[in-house]
């Protein structure tokens, strides 16, 4: 899924401009990305989104050469359980 950019986040609306997903960051003055809360809508879940929403975030973490500290349970547990994947990237 192609997600859209905005203020300190990544999402996805649907035709009616429903929100699908969202996760939100911020970056820290030392450049950290922290991951604060990752959101799917109902109808959606299961399809591992919120799992491609952090896999986004992670990519931007990569291009930029930043370090990311997840808050969000969600994420925080894709990376306990994924760590050599984002070894790179976890703070």
């Amino acid at each position: 899924m192609d997600f859209d950019c905005g203020d300190s986040r990544f999402y996805k609306n649907d035709e009616n401009e429903n929100l699908i997903c969202e996760i939100l960051y911020s970056i820290e003055d030392s450049g950290i990305i922290s991951i604060d809360s990752t959101f799917v809508n109902d109808d959606y879940r299961g399809q591992g989104i919120a799992a491609q929403l952090v896999d986004r975030v992670v990519e931007m973490a990569r291009a930029e050469n930043k370090k990311i500290i997840p808050i969000c349970p969600f994420a925080k547990g894709i990376f306990e359980r994924n760590s050599a994947l984002y070894a790179d990237v976890i703070k």
